[in-house]
C-alpha cells in the first residue's frame, strides 16, 4: 500500500493547502475525512484547470489575511490584558484563566483574536501575571502581558496585626525563665493514640 497519495484539494483546508493545490496526504487521512468531505478528489488535468481561477483568489485573500495580522501584530505589541476574578484568601482562582478568556478579553478591547492565536502553555490559576503569545503563523507572533487580579483584598495582601502581638514578647521576657510559657506539642498519629488509651 502506498504510503502517500496526491489529492487535488477542492477547498482550503487549514493546515494543509488551498483550493487547487496538489497535496500529499495519507490513504488514511483521505479516505476517512477530505474525501467523504468532498474536500479533496483524485487529480486530472481537467480539475485542475477548473481550480485555476479559485485557487488565485484563495492566495488573494490568504495575502490580504496575513497584511490585517501583520498590522494587528504591530498593535498587541506592548497591550497588558488585566482580568478579575474570584479567588479564595491565598490567592487561588475559583476558575481557571483560559485562552478563551484572554480572546475574550482581546476583543472587548478592539483587537480581533481568535481563540486559537492564543498560545499558553497551562491556564492561569492564581493571582498573578505573565507572558501569552500571541501567533496567527510561525513568523507572525507576539507576546502580550496578562494580569490576573483578585476581587477582592486577599490574606496575603493584608498587613499583620502587631497590637496584640507585641506585649507577648514583653510578657515572655518579663517571666522567670522556670516560669516560660511552653509551646504546644503537635500531635501526630502517636499523640492521637497516646490520647485515645
Amino acid at each position: 500500500m502506498a504510503s502517500h497519495i496526491e489529492l487535488l484539494l477542492l477547498n482550503t483546508v487549514e493546515n494543509l493547502g488551498l483550493v487547487g493545490e496538489v497535496v500529499k496526504v495519507r490513504p488514511g487521512y483521505a479516505r476517512n475525512y477530505l474525501l467523504p468531505m468532498l474536500l479533496a478528489e483524485h487529480p486530472t488535468q481537467e480539475k485542475i484547470e477548473s481550480l485555476k481561477e479559485a485557487r488565485a483568489r484563495a492566495e488573494a485573500e490568504v495575502a490580504k489575511q496575513r497584511a490585517e495580522r501583520s498590522a494587528l501584530i504591530e498593535r498587541l505589541a506592548g497591550v497588558t490584558v488585566t482580568l478579575t476574578r474570584s479567588t479564595n484568601d491565598q490567592g487561588l482562582l475559583y476558575g481557571a484563566v483560559t485562552q478563551r478568556d484572554i480572546s475574550d478579553e482581546l476583543i472587548k478591547m478592539g483587537f480581533g483574536v481568535d481563540t486559537r492565536a492564543v498560545r499558553l502553555s497551562q491556564p492561569f490559576r492564581r493571582v498573578g501575571s505573565g507572558l501569552v503569545t500571541i501567533q496567527f503563523d510561525r513568523d507572525l507572533k507576539t507576546d502580550i502581558d496578562v494580569v490576573v487580579k483578585s476581587d477582592r483584598v486577599l490574606e496575603i495582601d493584608r498587613k499583620p496585626e502587631t497590637t496584640e502581638e507585641a506585649p507577648a514578647p514583653a510578657a515572655a521576657e518579663a517571666a522567670p525563665e522556670g516560669d516560660a510559657p511552653k509551646a504546644p506539642k503537635a500531635k501526630g498519629k502517636k499523640g492521637k493514640k497516646a490520647d485515645a488509651e
